[in-house]
């Protein structure tokens, strides 16, 4: 598909509804942001790639993804991704703006996380609470995701 010339592609994610391999997933990812690639056959990489001026292809996750996973999704996902939180957002108890406003927060608070060097994979539910005491539509996301399974 990056050959043809897409900008962005549903590439998995590694939580949510369409959950995949972890290392099989970041081998998609690698295929579509990275300009030069090696044999690597945990990640389904079976040959050296190189693609040379060919414009990178963004990768998408979706798929029964949410605020509460958002330390997984930045480990596994990194910060090149489209993250698209349908029912994420539009779910929302209080509304569509409440869920974007939940999300945002989880987002900033793990990327802040981890900038300041913390174990944001180990200490994510925490980081997320906390967060969640000055954020009432994420406190009411995280209360929600309990009760929810995909």
């Amino acid at each position: 598909m990056r050959m043809s010339g897409v900008d962005h592609i549903h590439a998995g994610t590694v939580v949510g509804k369409l959950e995949g391999d972890p290392l099989m997933v970041r081998g998609f990812y690698n295929t579509l942001l990275l300009t030069e690639l090696k044999v690597n056959l945990a990640e389904g990489i079976f040959f050296d790639m190189s693609w040379a001026s060919l414009r990178k292809c963004v990768p998408v996750a979706s798929g029964g993804i949410h605020c509460g996973q958002m330390h997984q999704l930045l480990y596994y996902l990194g910060d090149d991704v489209v993250l698209q939180f349908g029912g994420g957002t539009i779910g929302h108890p209080d509304g569509i703006q409440s869920g974007a406003t939940a999300n945002r927060v989880a987002l900033e608070a793990m990327v802040l996380a981890r900038n300041e060097g913390r174990d944001y994979v180990a200490e994510g539910p925490e980081i997320l609470r906390t967060a969640a005491a000055t954020c009432a539509p994420l406190k009411t996301a995280l209360d929600l995701g309990k009760i929810l399974l995909f």
